[in-house]
């Protein structure tokens, strides 16, 4: 595991403790979890260019469609 320090302006250095407190969590745990959410979504991104770049639309467009029913959650 590594340390990392940041420099943060106080305000925002407030609020992201804050937000941490209201979720139950250590400012460390808070800022793993964004930075997690973060690369899950650079990672995405990085793996739907290089698709893109095979110029396979039907598959890209298949993702899309998946990745819109995961975000719709189940159906009622």
């Amino acid at each position: 595991m590594s340390t990392l320090t940041i420099r943060l302006p106080d305000d925002t250095a407030a609020r992201l403790k804050a937000l941490a407190r209201s979720r139950g969590l250590s400012t460390n745990k808070l800022v793993e979890q964004l930075s997690a959410h973060a690369l899950a979504a650079w990672d995405t991104e990085n793996h739907f260019r290089a698709l893109a770049l095979t110029g396979d639309v039907s598959r890209a467009l298949a993702i899309l469609d998946r990745l819109d029913a995961e975000e719709a959650g189940p159906t009622r």
